[in-house]
């Protein structure tokens, strides 16, 4: 055959092609020739421009033409619409036949970019025929039609584009959210302001269309999200390092485990929270058969003999073997730098149920469960948007509020030093729960914030500056590895503490019930495709508790048990009260009633709190990894640059 008959059928079927886009458009009431540049900017302020250069032009990127006198040739796709035995067509053919010579077209198109978009000047027709092709891009020499400034987060986006397009290059790749290109430049281990390599610059073009037309091709729910957003969800769990050494079958295979997750990215409601456990009915064939066979192994981040943290869930293995040693097995490993081949060698020991005990080890987990469907996958973590893996942590603020009750009952001057751990999920709002409870009691009581993840000794502080009561962390189950005093406690003349209360964390309540709930319902109850779950459990669960002292006057020990008896039966909230945040703007008039979603994001500080939420900067360098997992502000941390790859 030769190149003009291909060339006048390659025609043909692109003329099709377009007719069929014209009248798709036509039918539903939208413009069906590609869009005008001038008409677009016609309504707004832009003038400004900027002379590029030669670029390799996207070919989907092209959507459009400079001025309305080339549209009406062309349908929206750059397909045409002029039949085949006019001037026109003559013409786009003898483009085609160039293209399937030897030298091809060489000859650089001349355009517009305009928010990422490109408007042609000069060669319609070179487009319209690489683009019936199916080419990839298209050299075009460049000048960019800088937008006029606002407050859009189409804007910001596109200006964080632009400092992506210093250093790389690239129009390649797009974003649907704010602060992506930066996470990007991170995954691959470049730093904020490195400039790529050509070889960097073709390496991962070549691996990102790949991945691209996995994702393409995957998408048939049409999903709103570019492949770009796809990939940046694909390397939290496969490094870059990783996925540049996959086939496209393997990349297929792990953005199809990963897809319930890419789902959850584009709903308005991720995560959903289960207060409390989950009843469960066992079913004909359980009770026929006694029910699943479960084995749970315990991942370890840190050596229980060594860390209060991996003691306390240590703790609360132990009381699920003492419970329910008899219906299952259970299994413990420390994992150290390798928690995917530990967690793989359990399975490979038998268990079809993880906890994972720290946060740090959520995307070890996400690769888990991609791997492994009929394995149910805990992380002790919380705010966590994954379908695959299930969190759980303590709702911590009911038993602060009883606390802070005893605090300001106790505190004559209404002087209160309170210590907090993390600026995370949860923990503000049990700052505030804390300050609220003391209000209870004594309206005069001011809160003193000081954060453990920070330089500095708060205790030590607190003493000198005359503070009388001190709240410290919680009794997680690990009393054998501290070094100061738990809970709150008043400090006497001359520097003695006297414990008043502290609030517990029992981490074998939580183990017992949920895998009772295994056991009556099966591997698959506590999974979730539509949405991600979080256990959010509170003292109606036994999973927190509040411990009061001996030497604790008898009538605060009452308001305890009554606060206490109160929250659980859900008589009493902690929150439902008029609350002032520290500029004394109104947060509730006494009668909102929180979200879940809202109290473990609460990102303000009651107007009886002195203090302040510590920055990222700030923090101590060994709290920054947790931090960036679970932080109040952790989708405004700059990305932490991996290893370089390219």
């Amino acid at each position: 055959m030769s190149n003009r008959v291909e060339a006048c059928e390659q025609y043909n079927a692109a003329l099709k092609q377009g007719k069929k886009y014209y009248a798709a458009c036509v039918s539903k009431g939208q413009f069906p020739y590609p869009k005008v540049l001038d008409e677009l900017l016609e309504k707004t302020s832009s003038t400004d421009t900027v002379n590029v250069g030669l670029v390799d032009i996207p070919t989907e990127r092209i959507i459009g033409t400079w001025t309305e006198g080339r549209k009406a040739a062309f349908a929206g796709n750059f397909m045409p619409l002029l039949e085949m035995d006019t001037e026109f067509g003559n013409k786009w053919i003898s483009l085609c036949e160039a293209h399937l010579g030897e030298q091809g077209i060489t000859d650089p198109i001349t355009c517009f970019e305009y928010m990422g978009y490109f408007y042609v000047k000069e060669g319609h027709k070179r487009v319209s025929v690489l683009k019936s092709y199916d080419a990839p891009s298209i050299s075009g020499l460049v000048t960019r039609v800088m937008p006029a400034p606002s407050d859009t987060a189409e804007y910001k986006l596109y200006m964080e584009f632009l400092k992506f397009y210093k250093v790389s290059k690239l129009y390649l790749v797009t974003f649907s959210q704010p602060g992506s290109y930066a996470r990007l430049q991170a995954a691959l281990g470049f730093a904020p302001d490195q400039e790529w390599t050509e070889d960097a610059r073709r390496s991962f073009s070549g691996d990102y269309r790949r991945f691209a037309a996995v994702f393409d091709r995957l998408n048939i729910e049409k999903l709103p999200l570019t492949p770009g957003d796809a990939l940046l969800e694909y390397l939290q769990v496969h490094p870059y390092a990783e996925m540049r050494s996959q086939t496209e079958e393997e990349i297929r295979q792990g953005l199809t485990a990963l897809w319930p997750d890419l789902r959850l990215t584009v709903r308005d409601d991720p995560i959903s929270v289960s207060a409390e456990p989950e009843e469960k009915e066992k079913s004909l064939l359980g009770r026929i058969l006694g029910g699943p066979k479960l084995h749970a192994a315990f991942i370890y981040d840190f050596d229980p003999k060594t860390s209060a943290w991996a003691s306390a869930h240590e703790q609360g293995q132990k009381y699920l073997e003492e419970k329910l040693g008899a219906q299952i097995s259970v299994s413990a490993y420390l994992c150290g730098d390798s928690p995917d081949e530990t967690m793989e060698q359990a399975v490979k020991d038998g268990a079809n149920v993880i906890f994972a005990t720290t946060p740090t080890l959520i995307d070890a987990c996400r690769r888990l469960a991609g791997r492994h469907k009929n394995l149910a996958v805990f992380n002790c973590s919380l705010s966590m948007p994954y379908t695959g893996v299930r969190s759980y942590y303590c709702r911590v603020y009911e038993g602060k509020f009883i606390a802070g009750a005893i605090a300001g009952a106790m505190a004559e001057d209404g002087r209160i030093g309170y210590i907090a751990n993390y600026p995370i999920m949860g923990v503000t709002a049990a700052v505030n729960a804390f300050a609220l409870g003391a209000r209870l009691t004594n309206p005069r009581a001011k809160i003193s914030l000081k954060w453990s993840c920070v330089p500095g000794n708060p205790v030590q502080e607190f003493m000198e500056e005359g503070v009388s009561v001190i709240s410290n962390r919680d009794d997680d189950g690990a009393k054998p590895f501290l070094a100061w005093q738990l809970g709150i406690y008043q400090v006497k003349p001359g520097g003695a503490l006297v414990p008043l209360a502290s609030t517990r964390w029992n981490w074998g309540q939580y183990y017992q019930k949920t895998v009772q709930s295994l056991l009556t319902g099966g591997i698959d109850a506590l999974r979730s495709g539509s949405h991600a779950v979080n256990d959010w459990w509170g003292l109606s669960t036994g999973v927190v508790d509040v411990d009061l002292d001996d030497q604790l006057p008898v009538g605060v020990r009452q308001l305890a048990r009554i606060l206490k008896n109160g929250i659980i039966k859900e008589e009493i909230n902690p929150f439902l009260c008029p609350i002032r945040d520290q500029q004394g703007k109104e947060i509730s008039d006494g009668e909102k009633l929180f979200t879940p979603e809202e109290l473990m994001g609460m990102d303000w500080l009651c107007d009886n709190v002195e203090g302040a939420i510590p920055g990222f900067e700030e923090l101590l360098p060994q709290s920054q990894n947790l931090v960036r997992l679970l932080g109040l502000y952790r989708d405004s941390i700059p990305p932490k640059t991996e290893e370089t790859v390219l």
